[in-house]
């Protein structure tokens, strides 16, 4: 699943190129495929909730909307399958590599904190710009040997405050 993009992370470093590939590389290939099944090994489905921002820094406004990876699941198809219905004079995938800036993984044992944000946008084809401008901090567990999604705080503002 390689991409025209490059991880930043080298080979020699294998916990946080194994994170990039997992967060960036395949969720982005999978989102415009509108393919689950391409991730969902990449989560640890037993322990995963997920906090919705809606957009505010305020954190009184955050909501346990993803208690379940079901849940979390069927949210991600409907904004994947609401994707691909949209017409794009920008190449999405170039528009959402260009975007995407994960550069930020803290690693503690077998957990890890990884900041990923998005700071771009892609132009429809009637011109108009869908800016993405958010933010997801993501908390993974490395579980028998492999970094999986454990829970994340996303739809966050970028930047906070």
């Amino acid at each position: 699943m390689s991409s025209q993009f490059t991880n930043p992370f080298p080979k020699t470093d294998p916990d946080r190129y194994a994170i990039w590939e997992m967060l960036v590389d395949r969720d982005i290939t999978a989102f415009l495929a509108a393919d689950w099944s391409m991730v969902e090994n990449d989560f640890a489905k037993d322990r995963f909730m997920g906090v919705h921002g809606h957009g505010t820094a305020n954190p009184d406004h955050w909501r346990l909307a993803f208690p379940s990876l079901e849940e979390y699941r069927d949210e991600w198809l409907r904004q994947a399958q609401d994707f691909q219905k949209g017409s794009y004079a920008d190449d999405p995938r170039t528009a959402i590599f260009s975007a995407t800036i994960l550069r930020d993984i803290e690693i503690n044992g077998d957990r890890a904190i990884v900041h990923k944000k998005f700071d771009g946008h892609i132009t429809k084809a009637d011109g108009e710009k869908d800016i993405m401008n958010w933010q997801t901090v993501y908390y993974c567990h490395r579980v028998d040997g492999s970094w999986k999604i454990a829970g994340f705080n996303g739809y966050l503002p970028n930047p906070m405050g």
